[in-house]
């Protein structure tokens, strides 16, 4: 067995941490993840995982940390599967002459900021909204572009530090919140966007390079949060319509350098104007186990093709079926978990392909109004979307009461 390394520079704490693992021991590599804090990932000790202990916040020392680990051990690749690091994953393996994208395109990138500012240089989209340091600035944006604003920190993922804010109390608030967290050891720009809720229905469109390999429908819980709550691939548009989203993601993320591997691009689509607006673009594969989803719809397995890219090969992105997949999930309503809900009832349905819960029993099931909320999933696939979508919910939903009289 080909016994190289390949390095992972921290993870996701839940989803694709472990898949990633497993992607690369299915390709005959030893998964060695770098990481400050080993404790964080429950997949560690279950997984076998290999681990370095290695200050991953410094940018300037990581790349010296890996080469001196690389002396003794060959590494075939590097790659991150999280948001936080995936640009320091980039500076690792440009340091070893590996394959990765454009490590300065990656940190532009995860600027939402800068973001706006160069797409709208070119003309590609241009959104109302301002930049704001403390809650002063912030209100004062709100007040000239009128209410309601959305508020979120320049930098992040999961929904966190995302709210709509209707008046200038919630403005004030939820700035406080941004300036006071500490979202990870590397996003620590307090600065905010306020911006004008986006109209239009939520999709994301993952891309592989220059690759569009489908269209993810979003469905979102209420505000003024925004937890994703479901997903459904391949989203049902009509051709014209999932052209112009394909094609507006992929300027998008040509204008920002974006070139290589997996991107994520979320917008939103009014479609009687057939006009599309970005909310982001990601220097990564989709979180909330989108890649699982695309992978049950289409059989393209997106972190294989990720770690076969880091690794200098060309992955094969070509669909081997065609199904709907619809993904929901089970959302924290507050208690404690107790116990496991019996699968029984949901192994009847053989349209059900998944069922994880990412909470342990002791674990506090309180909503915060971000990802955290989501306590697990549950993946359904069909030969038709709302057979598929029917079969999601009402699973998520049965596991939801049973958690709640769990909890009760």
């Amino acid at each position: 067995m080909d016994m190289r390394a390949f390095v992972f520079i921290e993870s996701n704490t839940t989803g694709t941490g472990r898949l990633f693992v497993e992607a690369a021991r299915g390709l005959g590599l030893r998964p060695v993840l770098f990481t400050a804090d080993p404790a964080r990932y429950r997949f560690v000790g279950a997984c076998g995982v290999e681990t370095v202990v290695a200050d991953t916040g410094d940018a300037a020392a990581l790349p010296a940390r890996v080469r001196e680990f690389a002396s003794g051990t060959p590494v075939a690749g590097v790659w991150s599967s999280s948001e936080y690091y995936v640009g320091r994953a980039a500076l690792v393996a440009a340091s070893l002459g590996l394959p990765g994208p454009d490590a300065a395109a990656i940190e532009a990138c995860r600027n939402k900021a800068a973001q706006r500012a160069r797409l709208a240089a070119l003309g590609i989209d241009a959104w109302p909204g301002a930049i704001a340091t403390g809650a002063a600035e912030a209100v004062a944006a709100a007040r000239r572009l009128g209410y309601p604003v959305v508020v979120k920190p320049i930098a992040g993922s999961g929904s966190v530090g995302v709210r709509q804010c209707a008046g200038a109390d919630e403005v004030r608030a939820q700035a406080a919140r941004i300036e006071a967290a500490v979202l990870s050891a590397v996003a620590t720009d307090r600065r905010m966007l306020v911006e004008k809720p986006v109209p239009g229905t939520q999709y994301s469109v993952e891309l592989f390079g220059r690759h569009v390999v489908g269209i993810t429908r979003q469905h979102y819980g209420p505000l003024p949060h925004f937890v994703a709550v479901g997903h459904d691939h391949p989203a049902c548009l009509a051709a014209d319509d999932a052209a112009a989203i394909g094609r507006f993601a992929l300027d998008a993320a040509a204008a920002l350098g974006l070139a290589w591997g997996p991107l994520h691009v979320e917008l939103r689509f009014d479609h009687p104007a057939r006009r599309a607006h970005l909310i982001e673009v990601n220097p990564r594969l989709a979180g909330g186990n989108v890649p699982e989803l695309v992978r049950h719809a289409t059989g393209i397995d997106l972190v294989r093709a990720t770690v076969e890219a880091a690794l200098g090969l060309e992955p094969d992105l070509a669909p081997r079926q065609s199904l709907f997949a619809s993904l929901r999930f089970v959302l924290a309503r507050g208690g404690r978990f107790d116990r496991m809900p019996a699968p029984a009832a949901l192994e009847a349905d053989r349209r059900i392909r998944d069922l994880a819960l990412y909470r342990s029993p002791g674990d506090a099931l309180e909503p915060v109004g971000d990802f955290h909320d989501r306590i697990g999933h549950v993946i359904a696939a069909g030969a038709d979307a709302p057979g598929a979508a029917a079969a999601a919910e009402a699973a998520a939903a049965r596991v939801a009461r049973e958690l709640t009289l769990a909890a009760a």
